[in-house]
């Protein structure tokens, strides 16, 4: 199912970049671009032809690897991606991770107390987590933390202006710096780690804290877990098992609140300058940038496939009746 998904979602995505009000032509050529220059432009890009014919050589040209060209970077759409991906992928498993570590065993706790003070606090706290846009948590992260106390750096990147960066060997700032041993460049790399990873920490552990309370609660009050109660097994044990049997649902529902996080993290990069893929498509989206939005959209189809299928790999290990046929 993979390949006619991906050609779906290309597309979808192509022909709805096709119909928007923005004219790449237009932005090309600029404002003082005579009719024979458009029409040049408009040869070359391919767009005096019919869609579907675009589409086929859109598609000719993406199995062989070339994504266009991005009129906003004057650079392949390819290059830029594959050099984003591992700043996108920092920020977003630093966040989801410490927002799981926290939001899993508080769910549980959650699940096991329902209707007391820890339940009630933690079902505030995700709606909480819920109702703040993102945005406006990145912005009122950076005036609190750095306008006011002055505890944090601004947000102008993954490192700070005077601080040369480390060789690329990951892609991330951090880890390049402590492989190489310049600690003044991790220092400043973590630095800069922190504020927007506690934003997707935040948004990430809102969802995950109630998902992962009503789906304890639910083992909670099925048969083999009373059957476990009655036959006067401890409550260790008891905990045990309902942890045993929601770790597949709940692991399986991280992978999609990590795959849907993408989105989110492109807010958050773009208050922090952080120059990873989700401000790259974010501003190709705004400057109608087609070849970079069709690019980025991939990126992401190819990211949550692939996300998806290490989910499902992991629950066959986990559990494998699941892969049983009836």
């Amino acid at each position: 199912m993979i390949v006619p998904l991906l050609v779906g979602i290309l597309f979808f995505t192509f022909m709805l970049v096709r119909i928007g009000s923005q004219d790449p032509v237009g932005l090309l050529a600029g404002p003082t671009a005579t009719q024979a220059e458009i029409d040049m432009i408009t040869r070359d890009l391919g767009l005096d032809q019919p869609l579907f014919v675009q589409f086929s050589y859109y598609m000719t040209n993406v199995v062989q690897g070339d994504l266009g060209e991005s009129w906003l970077s004057n650079r392949p759409v390819l290059s830029d991606i594959l050099q984003r991906i591992p700043i996108t992928l920092e920020l977003l498993f630093w966040g989801v991770g410490i927002g799981a570590l926290i939001a899993i065993p508080v769910g549980l706790h959650a699940a096991f107390r329902p209707g007391r003070a820890f339940d009630h606090v933690s079902r505030f706290l995700s709606l909480l987590g819920f109702s703040i846009p993102t945005y406006w948590l990145g912005l009122v992260m950076l005036f609190v933390f750095f306008y006011l106390l002055g505890w944090a750096p601004p947000g102008i990147g993954r490192i700070g202006l005077i601080v040369i960066p480390p060789e690329p060997i990951t892609g991330s700032y951090l880890i390049d710096s402590l492989l190489q041993g310049s600690w003044e460049a991790a220092r400043s790399a973590a630095s800069h780690l922190v504020l927007p990873v506690i934003c997707v920490a935040i948004v990430a552990a809102a969802p995950i804290i109630k998902h992962t309370r009503a789906i304890a609660l639910e083992v909670v009050g099925s048969d083999s877990v009373r059957y476990a109660r009655a036959s006067g097994l401890p409550e260790a044990i008891v905990r045990r098992v309902v942890l045993r049997n929601s770790t597949v649902p709940v692991m399986t529902f991280v992978g999609t609140e990590l795959t849907g996080l993408v989105g989110t993290v492109s807010l958050i990069e773009y208050v922090f300058a952080w120059g990873g893929l989700g401000q790259y498509g974010l501003n190709a989206i705004v400057a109608g940038d087609f070849a970079a939005v069709q690019g980025y959209v991939l990126a992401l189809a190819l990211f949550s496939v692939l996300v998806f299928l290490i989910i499902d790999l992991l629950v066959v290990i986990l559990e494998p009746r699941a892969s049983e046929q009836p």
